[in-house]
């Protein structure tokens, strides 16, 4: 049994009827890449922040994509603990606090700009993400970071915003949400 032969039992849930889900094989085939990486302790075929990158192609009858996007949240944790701890041990608490704090830092003074100014926007007759809602999330992640308001790497992960004309820059956005994700997990 290999994790290419679609007659073996599923690891995930299906996708039933037109619906679609993730292509079995390319999970399988990530997930399996994924704790090689993990159990031989290496840092550059796979991290947290390529773990919350990864896509896969769409499929009917594929694997569920809450199902899938669960578990690789909770492989994406463990990374982070372990990345956290071999920082720790490199360089010392201390200095992977500092980074940590400088980090989060950059971002807030990101999110504390005025409203509707806080990414570069995209040119007038194309698409972005909706300048409000963005700057809505904003306002939660900057209370994060300044209160302690409640608000979970979960809840950053799964954000989605509509699109608008001349609205802010997805690519620039999609980073500080990332940024977002590892200040809150070398911290969890």
């Amino acid at each position: 049994m290999t994790s290419h032969d679609t007659t073996s039992a599923p690891l995930f849930p299906l996708e039933r009827g037109r619906a679609k889900g993730y292509e079995r094989r390319a999970v399988d085939a990530f997930l399996i890449r994924a704790r090689a990486a993990f159990e031989a302790g290496e840092q550059g075929t796979v991290n947290a922040a390529t773990i919350r990158a990864v896509s896969f192609p769409m499929v009917r009858r594929g694997y569920s994509v809450v199902a899938v996007d669960t578990a690789l949240a909770r492989i994406e944790n463990a990374f982070a603990s372990r990345q956290r701890e071999q920082a720790i041990a490199e360089g010392g608490t201390a200095a992977w606090l500092d980074s940590t704090r400088e980090q989060a830092q950059v971002i807030l003074d990101r999110l504390s700009r005025p409203k509707k100014e806080r990414f570069d926007r995209v040119g007038f007759g194309r698409w972005g993400y909706r300048i409000d809602e963005v700057d809505i999330v904003a306002d939660r992640i900057a209370g994060y970071f300044t209160s302690g308001a409640p608000v979970s790497a979960d809840q950053v992960r799964s954000v989605a915003f509509r699109m608008q004309r001349g609205g802010y820059s997805e690519v620039q956005v999609d980073a500080v949400l990332d940024a977002v994700v590892d200040v809150m997990l070398a911290v969890a």
